[in-house]
């Protein structure tokens, strides 16, 4: 028999899953709470009950979903810098962006309205974690730019891979092949290699 708490777990998943599915469908903004309450056939006040707000549903399902950023950004800020750790940073942030794909989409399709919100200052501080943990501060500027091009093309790769024909994993590890080659451009003449 499920515990009351887990029981409450999975009526957040619920929620949130309903919610992101709506976000997406019809945008942030054109959804309401009753709305998602019907969807889940539950009363306004039961949803209530886990999340007050919109917004609140939306950072409880960044939070959820972008902790493996989190954690890839504490794993690599302990690690050295080189190419080898950089390239695995890419590889890691692939599995987080692919894993929380319904969101990424989301936020890609929604820029206004996230810009608006928390979670767009939350989402583009873990985007310049990221970029920081490739580029190198003393860097000339078109490596650095190489490393920033490296991240958005996984962000842009992720969504113009949709409409591409081929087998989903394929055209992942394409979109990997590509950032890791941009930062393989900045070690031009060392030895280091992935």
């Amino acid at each position: 028999m499920a515990t009351p708490h887990a029981r409450r777990g999975d009526t957040r998943r619920r929620i949130q899953d309903v919610a992101l599915e709506l976000f997406a469908e019809q945008g942030y903004e054109k959804t309401s709470l009753r709305e998602i309450a019907e969807h889940l056939d539950v009363t306004k006040a039961a949803l209530y009950y886990h999340f007050r707000t919109k917004e609140d549903i939306l950072n409880s399902i960044v939070e959820d979903l972008a902790s493996p950023v989190d954690e890839l950004i504490a794993w690599a800020t302990e690690q050295p810098r080189t190419l080898e750790t950089k390239c695995e940073v890419l590889r890691r942030y692939a599995d987080a962006l692919w894993s929380a794909g319904p969101l990424f989409r989301f936020i890609q399709e929604n820029q206004a309205t996230v810009r608006d919100l928390s979670i767009g200052e939350t989402f583009k501080t873990k985007l310049l974690a990221v970029h920081s943990l490739l580029k190198d501060p003393d860097a000339p500027l078109t490596d650095q730019v190489r490393s920033i091009t490296a991240v958005f093309a996984m962000h842009a790769g992720m969504f113009a891979m949709q409409n591409l024909e081929g087998d989903p994993e394929d055209k992942r590890a394409a979109v990997l092949e590509v950032a890791q080659e941009l930062i393989a451009q900045t070690y031009r003449g060392q030895t280091d290699t992935p």
